[in-house]
């Protein structure tokens, strides 16, 4: 939160973007840093970064070096966790045929993928896979597809990153026979499914674990059920146990595209799935990088921005099951072709998304101009693709600043997609709209939930969400500020300096990335690069340049100030990273912010 402790830093109290600078450390922080410093000889902007973000001279070590060891507690914490241990130690051990039910995105699709190659390797038959459709099934378990997976055979089903608000569903799942248990991580009713619920997020779990998505509940799930199938003498030598360690990619995948928090555990989980993935030994996932052409090592970037777009796309426009797939693949050619068509795909997604987005847009601009302090945006269109409505409420959330909900009239049932900012949660609020009988069924997390109501409640469900997140969004107005880790030269803005912010990595949601001010820095050369970015070239008083981009800046007055202020000096407000690019690793500047000088008139 910014405070009057932190002063405007350069002296910013209106940026461009009407956003007030201020300093991230505050005095007492400042101290720290300087403590950080002096123990562990790390440099002064990486201490200033690591005090920045709550780390003190005591725990600097364990942040910059988090391992599972220090971080992950046994697995039996978690609610229920015996329960599915044991339940699952009989299926393996009675080589049961297990179906899987994951959701229909990146967290769904690796939850998915992790529970069937342990289970293979575990010698069970290949679990049936099902991944709902989108559109024709919707959110969670359905009756109709539990029935067929039980008339197949299954007697035991496994669902992941869903299933703890789908009564109905698991209900008949029990009716039939089949045996259930739930892996989520969403936020869960007070009254839980017929069904043995492993979810952090339930009210009675005390695990303190809320924070992990629904993949690293499944690691740890695996990683208890290895535990027990040890105990009971399954591994041989003939049967090795499996590589649990060689899943965290796939918990890093679903972590960092999930939005989920990285502190804690799921430091830990992003930090060794990253160096696992480096060795590219799971094909579909090196088929997918070669597909996005992805040079260099992967970063947590190429896994929110990358990787998971692609992965989201089949379930968003095309077959729902292709990122499952695809992770679980063995086979180099078909990877290869699954990956260019979840490449294709995420291109036609793109598409859809750009034309959505501006009638979104639009109707948004006129729900501002009707209200002087709207707290929720609830915009809905009809022929919007469902598949897409997540993305463009993520695009609204981030130009109006507040939490937004976009949904798709495709009938008299209309389903739809929130994004919420900092200091909301969303998910705990549409499950209060669930129980004022506004929405047929709604769910999520803090930073995004999905529903479904009719489509005469549409209007009442934008008065209840303005409503009921009135006080939280005008605090995080209140506290909307633009804090900065420091100032940096253009000189200073090297590959080997980024290398050594990465220690403090990796960056997204709860740990942010270091963000620096280049003060003075004259805009040598700008254009417009695509569609929608902005390229711009910075010169620093000693000369020294530095080549600049603004993402998604067309039409706004970050995009504006770069494209008419040729020769101006501006403060510039950016987050740095490394690419490599035909070989050659070279420093990437993505504005955040501008700022003009108290001296320059414009």
């Amino acid at each position: 939160m910014a405070g009057n402790d932190r002063p405007p830093f350069l002296g910013v109290e209106r940026s461009v973007s009407g956003r007030v600078w201020r300093a991230r450390l505050r005095p007492q922080e400042e101290v720290q840093a300087s403590a950080i410093a002096q123990l562990h000889g790390h440099g002064d902007l990486l201490s200033r970064v690591l005090a920045g973000r709550g780390i003190t001279q005591e725990t600097a070590a364990t942040f910059l070096a988090p391992t599972l060891r220090e971080l992950m507690p046994d697995p039996l914490v978690l609610q229920e966790m015996d329960a599915a241990v044991e339940r699952l130690a009989r299926a393996v051990e009675a080589s049961e045929q297990i179906a899987l039910f994951g959701d229909y995105d990146v967290d769904g699709a690796a939850s998915s993928a992790l529970f069937a190659e342990f289970l293979e390797a575990a010698g069970c038959p290949r679990p049936f896979l099902h991944i709902p459709d989108r559109i024709l099934e919707g959110y969670g378990p359905n009756v109709e597809a539990i029935a067929d997976l039980r008339a197949r055979g299954a007697n035991l089903l496994v669902t992941l990153d869903c299933g703890t608000t789908s009564h109905a569903a698991l209900a008949s799942a029990r009716a039939s026979g089949l045996d259930v248990i739930v892996v989520d991580h969403h936020q869960a009713p007070e009254l839980l499914p017929e069904a043995i619920v492993v979810n952090p997020n339930r009210a009675d779990d005390l695990s303190g674990l809320g924070h992990l998505c629904a993949a690293g509940v499944a690691f740890m799930t695996l990683a208890a059920l290895a535990r027990e199938l040890r105990r009971r003498g399954h591994w041989t030598d003939a049967r090795p146990q499996p590589d649990l360690l060689a899943g965290l990619d796939l918990v890093a995948l679903a972590t960092i595209a999930d939005v989920a928090r990285l502190h804690g555990l799921n430091r830990a989980f992003v930090a060794k799935g990253l160096a696992v993935m480096r060795g590219r030994a799971r094909i579909g996932l090196s088929a997918l990088l070669d597909a996005a052409r992805v040079d260099g090592p992967p970063r947590a970037y190429h896994l929110g921005f990358v990787l998971g777009p692609r992965i989201n796309a089949g379930g968003r426009i095309g077959d729902a099951a292709l990122g499952a797939r695809l992770l679980t693949l063995r086979d180099p050619i078909e990877a290869a072709r699954i990956a260019a068509e979840l490449d294709r795909l995420n291109v036609e997604r793109q598409a859809l998304e750009k034309a959505t987005l501006e009638e979104a847009e639009a109707e948004a601009d006129r729900q501002m101009m009707r209200s002087n302090r709207l707290s929720c945006l609830v915009v809905a269109g009809e022929g919007w693709h469902p598949g897409i409505v997540g993305i463009v409420a993520s695009r609204l959330k981030d130009k109006f600043k507040i939490p937004a909900f976009v949904i798709a009239k495709t009938g008299e049932v209309c389903s739809g997609s929130g994004r919420g900012s900092s200091g909301v949660d969303l998910g705990r609020t549409v499950r209060m709209a669930v129980d004022e009988g506004l929405l047929q069924k709604g769910g999520g997390h803090a930073m995004a939930a999905g529903v479904t109501l009719a489509r005469d409640r549409i209007d009442s469900f934008r008065a209840f969400m303005n409503d009921a997140l009135d006080d939280d969004v005008a605090r995080a107005r209140d506290a909307d500020a633009l804090l900065v880790d420091g100032a940096l030269t253009a000189r200073g803005a090297s590959v080997d300096f980024i290398r050594g912010l990465e220690r403090a990595g990796p960056f997204g949601a709860g740990n942010p990335e270091p963000l620096f001010v280049f003060p003075d820095q004259r805009i040598v050369d700008s254009a417009v690069v695509g569609s929608s970015h902005v390229r711009a070239r910075l010169q620093s008083g000693d000369g020294a340049r530095l080549d600049a981009i603004a993402f998604r800046a067309v039409g706004t007055p970050i995009g504006d100030a770069l494209l008419d202020g040729r020769g101006r000096l501006l403060h510039v407000a950016a987050r740095l990273g490394a690419n490599v690019f035909r070989g050659s690793e070279r420093v990437e500047t993505r504005i955040a912010d501008l700022a003009r000088p108290d001296r320059e008139t414009w």
